[in-house]
């Protein structure tokens, strides 16, 4: 985030563009199938950078062969959590294990409030950074409202 010049979370494919139209992320959706990736909706409210492990909505779509099909989940999960961070994951089990192929952000809160950079000085001259979430000090289930 801190040299992000839009201000905008980036994490994922599609991130320095403009948010992808339902659309767009539908074909999206497409090209996975195609390839043979099972698609899941994740979202959280804590998108610190190394928080990974998003919540999952719903189960993964392992036999679906419809973008409608994700997209009706993504809706449902829009409706259920609409100031929350949401992305799709598209996971390719070609080599036997569940690996993420594709990765995007589908979904923002009105207000991405950003991330601040924490110095600490350390022994010897050392010093330690830590990025914490300008919203972490709120709960979890009422950051990003205003």
């Amino acid at each position: 985030m801190m040299t992000n010049p839009t201000g905008r979370l980036t994490q994922g494919q599609f991130s320095f563009l403009p948010d992808l139209t339902d659309a767009e992320i539908a074909l999206q959706i497409e090209y996975g199938l195609k390839k043979g990736y099972a698609w899941a909706v994740e979202y959280t409210d804590d998108p610190h950078p190394r928080n990974t492990y998003w919540e999952m909505f719903g189960m993964p779509m392992f036999d679906l062969n419809d973008a409608a099909g994700v997209m009706l989940e993504l809706k449902s999960c829009r409706d259920t959590f609409p100031t929350h961070y949401i992305r799709l994951v598209a996971f390719d089990s070609t080599r036997g294990v569940e690996t993420i192929a594709m990765s995007f952000i589908v979904n923002r809160p009105p207000v991405e409030p950003g991330f601040g950079l924490v110095r600490q000085e350390t022994n010897g001259r050392t010093m330690r950074y830590t990025i914490r979430g300008y919203e972490a000090e709120r709960a979890e289930g009422e950051r990003y409202r205003k």
